[in-house]
């Protein structure tokens, strides 16, 4: 009883929209009217089909979408993580002065609105922007950031004289890409967004760390230290195996973070230049409310939510302990 109003509100408010959802990617509708009503299309798994196994547009934004957040992830999650962590061991260090300045500092980011923050970073890195005016003075020509289409690793490439792609590379590739178009790397409006979205979450992790590091037993730093452990030998073998569970947080909201990214790309490039921004986040609403393709949108979103699961699952998998990992049959 004491429950039930809880129960209630969570089935109305989260899971019955989420079955009306999955229901609405199992049809063709096009917004007009109820998704419920018998005169919509049903087409079973076809807007599902569509992005994976159907050539055409839908496949390849999809495919592109992937891509990019595949790099994204790849380069935000380390970093952020690393980054926080090395901010929380350095405010937890006990010789340094003014930790609640410190703390304040690296946490405000985290508290400012996403979207104020993306405004100031797009005037940043325009091309006649502080960034560019920074990089002017060391000699070096900025890239115009929200307008260069070509990614890190074709840049780095054309720098070295490979301007044409090799025929092996452009001949054919898996789910509607080219192996070349696979491995660009993030383009540059991609890197000033990664830059953005490091520097606004690192403060929330580094509390997390913080709170972790704050718990771990004193004593046992000081043992370790009596026994002639250097400092690297404490924090690798002391330090971090007691911070795992909160690295496994720590790095499971990244991930879900990071999958679920849009309102950085919504305000500073609507997955322009040429869709290198495009994420299936971004993509899945794009879709549904501008293209009216409510179906294929919500396929979109339940795609998602079933990579971030499976996702979750792995890393759950990679970081469990060692002896959860022996076969239950073993004694």
């Amino acid at each position: 009883m004491f429950v039930a109003p809880v129960v209630v509100l969570l089935g109305i408010f989260f899971l019955l929209p989420i079955i009306m959802a999955f229901w609405v990617s199992l049809t063709d509708w096009r917004g007009q009217g109820s998704p419920f009503k018998s005169g919509v299309p049903f087409v079973g798994t076809d807007n599902y089909t569509d992005l994976f196994t159907q050539d055409g547009l839908a496949r390849r934004d999809f495919m592109t979408s992937i891509r990019n957040n595949v790099y994204y992830v790849g380069i935000v999650v380390p970093i952020q993580t690393a980054l926080a962590l090395g901010l929380a061991l350095l405010v937890n260090n006990r010789m340094l002065k003014g930790k609640g300045f410190f703390r304040t500092a690296f946490f405000f980011p985290s508290v400012t609105s996403s979207v104020a923050i993306s405004v100031v970073f797009l005037f940043m890195f325009a091309n006649s922007g502080a960034i560019n005016g920074i990089l002017s003075m060391f000699g070096i020509h900025g890239p115009a950031w929200f307008s260069d289409a070509r990614g890190l690793i074709h840049l780095l490439l054309g720098a070295v004289g490979v301007d044409n792609p090799p025929a092996a590379l452009t001949g054919g590739g898996p789910f509607g890409l080219t192996w070349w178009d696979w491995l660009s790397g993030p383009s540059v409006a991609m890197c000033a967004i990664m830059a953005l979205v490091i520097w606004t979450t690192s403060g929330t992790f580094m509390l997390m760390f913080l709170a972790a590091l704050q718990s771990v037993p004193v004593s046992l730093d000081e043992a370790s230290e009596l026994d002639g452990a250097t400092r690297w030998q404490r924090l690798r073998y002391v330090t971090l195996p007691l911070l795992k569970p909160t690295m496994f947080l720590v790095v499971t909201l990244g991930l879900i973070g990071t999958w679920q990214v849009f309102d950085q790309i919504y305000v500073m490039s609507q997955g322009n230049p040429a869709k290198t921004t495009l994420t299936p986040a971004f993509l899945s609403y794009r879709t549904a409310f501008k293209d009216f393709e409510y179906g294929r949108g919500a396929a979109i979103a339940f795609v998602l939510f079933l990579i971030i699961v499976l996702l979750t699952l792995a890393q759950r998998w990679v970081m469990r302990d060692r002896d959860s990992r022996r076969s239950p049959w073993r004694r």
